[in-house]
This record gives C-alpha cells, structure tokens and sequence, in this order.
C-alpha cells in the first residue's frame, strides 16, 4: 500500500512537472510575452520626411522588428535577433565546410595598424576614429584586414605544412555614412562575417578564394533569394581580383551588367573600362547604353543590386607590411598568400525581406524566419471558444517535433478575433498560421492551415485533418 502510495505520489510529481514545462513553452512563445515596439509609422520614427526611405524598413518599423537609436543606428528587437541568429548558424555551417576556424578580434582597433598599412587616409571620412586618454589614436574597426594578419605575425614563423589557415569572425562594424540611410541596409553599425585566409602560394591562394566563393554561393541558394555573382572593384581594401554577391533589387545603389548568355557579371565601374559599346539596334529602344559582354559578346543586361558579400584575392599586400611568414618547403621564410571574404549579415536579412516582401506584408526566406509556425486559437467568449484545447494540444505536440522545437509561437491574445490576427500574422510573415476555429468542433476536427507566399499578400489556405497537418508539415522541413 505504501509502495502504490509512492508510486502514485511519482506519476504525479511527473505529470505536473510536464504540465509546468508546457505552461513555461507557452509563456515564453506566446504572442503576449513577446516584446516588441508598438506599431509605428514612419513619421513616428525619427524619419526625416527628406530622407530616402525603402520597404524593408518601413515594414521593419512598423511592426516592431527593429527601433530607431541615433542616425544610421537601430535597436535589433527580440524577432530580429532570432532571424540574426539564424543567418549566423547558417554562415556558421557554410565556414566549417571550407574548414574556417572561429575567432573574434578587438572592435577597437589601434591606429598605429592602419597607418602602418596606408589605410588611417586612404579609409578618409568613412572610418571612425577616437584617442584615449593618453592621446593614443583607436578607431572602430570597419574591417580587420590589419588586426588579423598581425595576429598571425605575432605567433611566430610556422610551417608551410600548417596551411591553409582560415580564420573569420561575426561581429559588429562601424563605417561613419555620410548619408546613412535605407533602414539596415546602410547603417553606421551593422553585422559582419568576415573571413581572412593564409596559403603557401598563388596557387593554393586561388584554390582557397574558388572554395570560399562556391561557400558563398550554396548559403545564398539555400536562403532562396534571387542572386547575381559579378567582378568587383578592389577599393581600398587592394589585390589582383575581386568579386561582389548582389540580391537585384529596384532600390539597389550598385550598378551592375549582366550576361543572360554566359553568365559573365561586372559592376558598371569595371563594364565601363573592359566591355566594348555595342553597336545599337536601330529597332531597339535602349534606356541606356548598351555594352557588349567580353565574354561572348552579347549584349549585356543591365541591373541594379544590394551588394551582400564581397571576395578579394589579397597577394602579399598584408603579409608583407606586417611580415606574416611561414617557411616553405626548402625551410626558407615567405610570405603569406592572403584573401579577405566579407557577408554583410544584417544587410542579408534586411535584402531578403526588401526582395521578398509586399508593399504590406514581410516574407521572409524560410529558414531565417524568427518563427515558423503562429498558431491562432478561438476569440474568448465565441461561438468556437471549445477549439482553444485543440490549439493547445497542437501546440504542445507540434512543438515535439526536432525542427520546430522552439519555433511556434501562439496568439494567446484570445481578446482579439481570429481575422483580426490572421491579417497581423500574415504581415508579420510566418511561413504557417494555424487558426483553430469553428471548423476544429466537427465531428472530424479540421484545422486550417495558412502558408505565406514570398511576393503574395494573399495567404496559400487549406484545411487538414490533425493527422494530414502534421505529415505536411513534417514533409515540408524535409
């Protein structure tokens, strides 16, 4: 009698551990809980009627995702850290792939690195700069091209066999815009993974940016945005080859031509001196001038872009200012081949929601989403009120499965009407709404599911049988 006592004392000390997991599941993912700024206009936000303005912030502001700080400055909010964190896990996985070790240097970064480089002038405006008390001159680093290959010199002169060396970091830079503007697109501080390589030779140097260029292009893929790879200018980061990743887009500040026919790309400053003017079809309407592709002659395409990642084949620039040597194969010292590879993180996710969205609606590429499921129950005191059990138990059961666990958030805000919510969750951008209404009491419970379209204000609807929802969604994540 004592044992059954014991016994029955333990399922119940389980049980309710279980229900006081669950009911902590749903506070923490329940729409109530989640903070959020309210629902804002531009003229709300600190906008200058002046100032140029583009979808992705408005959408961004209006719903919450991110708050005005200063000029060219915002507050990432609870959703957008989460789509962040995301993108960093993705890019985390794409680096491993090329073998990439993890690292993370000073933002403040001495003075003496960049006037040693030629780079504390030639950054000009662009790069902050600040003394400390002893009026030793720091600047906020925009890049770490110097701070890294220093790294590397200061640990001594190693072996050839040791190679490649792939280090990177995601961090926060700072570039003082003259005219910051475009919500994350072109902030003074913005998140940046930035990768630095070190080979034994020009060789192993190109097999290594052809490696990290592929990296860039199969994370790109796997976001599903629309993306053009094109030849780049070098600037004043320097060395023999360069190329940029753009997202095309309406509101892109960088021009840029493309080959339908062979795929070759190039960013208008380098069409302009290497393609030829072709000779204009008298039946064609040209808005532009038209430019012969070097490769295969055709036409090229014009088309403006958001620059998202940017590759630079580096020689000995860096390595030799701050002699970074490894011994080679006859035991002598050399040189260090160098690249430099760069995703702008917080432009990637901002671009995804200007390329993908509606003039209305946030859509977000899937597998960054901040959620992806918003289940909606019944309106308190409603006719359908009995479907809120079916929500719960969806919830808790949906939130069982590996790739959702975490990623289910529930309107528990049971004050408002479904419609009213379904048009909230539609802008705000889940791939899934779930809505547990009238349809959830029939004799066989049917659920409706609503999926968002990248493009498409309008929602995808149908209804499922409990068992039917969760194979789609199963098969859906593989």
């Amino acid at each position: 009698m004592v044992a059954m006592k014991l016994r029955l004392s333990l399922l119940q000390e389980v049980v309710g551990h279980v229900k006081r997991q669950h009911a902590v599941l749903i506070s923490a993912n329940s729409m109530s809980n989640l903070f959020h700024t309210r629902l804002v206009s531009l003229a709300a936000s600190n906008t200058k009627p002046s100032e140029a303005t583009c979808k992705s912030q408005k959408l961004m502001l209006e719903l919450g995702l991110i708050a005005p700080s200063s000029p060219g400055c915002f507050h990432y909010l609870p959703s957008t850290v989460r789509s962040l964190t995301k993108l960093n896990q993705l890019i985390d996985k794409a680096m491993v792939a090329v073998n990439a070790q993890k690292i993370e240097v000073p933002i403040l970064s001495s003075g003496e690195l960049w006037k040693t480089s030629g780079r504390w002038m030639d950054m000009g405006a662009e790069l902050f700069r600040l003394k400390d008390r002893h009026e030793a001159d720091y600047c906020l680093g925009a890049t770490h091209e110097e701070a890294v290959t220093k790294l590397v010199a200061s640990q001594g002169v190693g072996s050839y066999k040791s190679l490649p060396l792939r280090l990177y970091q995601i961090t926060k830079k700072f570039r003082d815009e003259r005219k910051a503007r475009y919500g994350l697109l072109r902030g003074k501080e913005f998140y940046m993974k930035d990768m630095y390589t070190f080979d034994a030779s020009e060789e192993a140097a190109r097999e290594t940016y052809e490696a990290v260029c592929e990296a860039y292009a199969c994370l790109l893929r796997q976001i599903q945005v629309d993306y053009v790879k094109v030849l780049g200018t070098t600037g004043n980061i320097g060395g023999s080859e360069s190329h940029e990743f753009h997202f095309p887009a309406a509101i892109g500040e960088d021009r840029l031509y493309v080959c339908e026919s062979c795929g070759y790309g190039a960013n208008e400053e380098l069409v302009t001196g290497t393609a030829n003017v072709c000779r204009p079809d008298s039946t064609a309407d040209y808005s532009r001038t038209p430019f012969c592709c070097p490769g295969c002659n055709e036409i090229l395409t014009f088309t403006p872009g958001i620059e998202v990642g940017h590759t630079f084949l580096l020689g000995k620039k860096y390595s030799s200012i701050f002699k970074a040597e490894f011994l080679n194969s006859k035991g002598k010292p050399e040189f260090f081949h160098m690249g430099c590879y760069g995703l702008g993180v917080s432009r990637i996710l901002a671009a995804a929601v200007e390329v993908l969205s509606t003039a209305t609606a946030i859509r977000w590429p899937k597998l960054i989403a901040p959620y992806q499921i918003c289940i909606i129950p019944p309106k308190a005191g409603s006719k359908e009120e009995g479907a809120g059990n079916m929500a719960d138990h969806l919830f808790q059961h949906l939130s069982s499965l590996p790739h959702l666990q975490g990623d289910i958030v529930l309107d528990d805000r049971n004050h408002m009407t479904i419609g009213r919510r379904l048009k909230e969750a539609n802008r705000l951008g889940f791939p899934y709404i779930i809505v547990c209404g009238k349809k959830a009491l029939q004799d066989i419970p049917l659920i409706e599911l609503h999926t968002c379209l990248s493009h498409d204000d309008v929602l995808q609807s149908k209804c499922l049988t409990h068992s039917e929802l969760f194979q789609h969604l199963q098969q859906d994540s593989s």
